[in-house]
């Protein structure tokens, strides 16, 4: 299954026929791409689901209808079980970035943490998921893929918003005060913070 969200509404590309969510379901192969975003971003279609039985192929379909932009970023824990979030366009959301030339995923995610938010003696601890979300820039829809990893760090003080980002706060959170980020926050990030807590469990 892969899961793309629009405006925070999900295309869920998927193999099987079993309809939890109650989305409307189509036929990838009978279906035009740009009439689902069409529904999703104007209408009142709360998600759609795309059903293929041949799901990996269908997937690199699905993405040439895109420009497919990479990026990684961290979920940050420290000692308390706290989780480090940035305050950005007045929304919740986790430090992450565009993958530049020459770097890996790995490096990309430290980097994007440091610069964002200051953050120092960063362990990377292993991969957490893979969110896709799609966005318009200079006119050109785009899919960008953002690989996050579980990071800890045990840096108290002197974190530093990148405040030419766009970013005005850096905080780390505790459960409850996590609980109200997600009131106001992306999609994208309450699926990352789930399986982090699920991987816990």
């Amino acid at each position: 299954m892969y899961k793309v969200f629009v405006n925070d509404k999900p295309i869920i590309l998927t193999d099987s026929l079993k309809n939890d969510n109650q989305y409307p379901v189509y036929i990838f192969s009978e279906t035009v791409i740009d009439e689902i975003l069409h529904k999703l971003k104007k209408g009142n279609t709360l998600g759609a689901n795309l059903f293929t039985p041949n799901i990996e192929a269908d997937w690199e379909k699905f993405k040439l209808n895109f420009k497919v932009v990479p990026a990684a970023g961290g979920l940050v824990v420290n000692p308390n079980d706290e989780i480090l979030f940035i305050y950005r366009s007045n929304v919740w959301d986790l430090p992450k970035g565009r993958i530049e030339d020459g770097e890996s995923i790995e490096e990309t995610a430290i980097r994007e943490v440091e610069e964002e938010c200051g953050a120092e003696n960063l362990k990377l601890i292993k991969p957490l998921l893979t969110t896709h979300h799609l966005f318009y820039m200079d006119n050109i829809q785009q899919m960008k893929v953002t690989y996050w990893y579980l990071m800890q760090s045990d840096v108290q003080k002197n974190l530093q918003p990148q405040t030419e980002e766009g970013i005005t706060e850096v905080v780390f959170k505790n459960k409850e005060e996590i609980q109200s980020a997600m009131q106001n926050t992306y999609a994208n990030i309450k699926l990352v913070l789930d399986t982090y807590y699920k991987n816990k469990l």
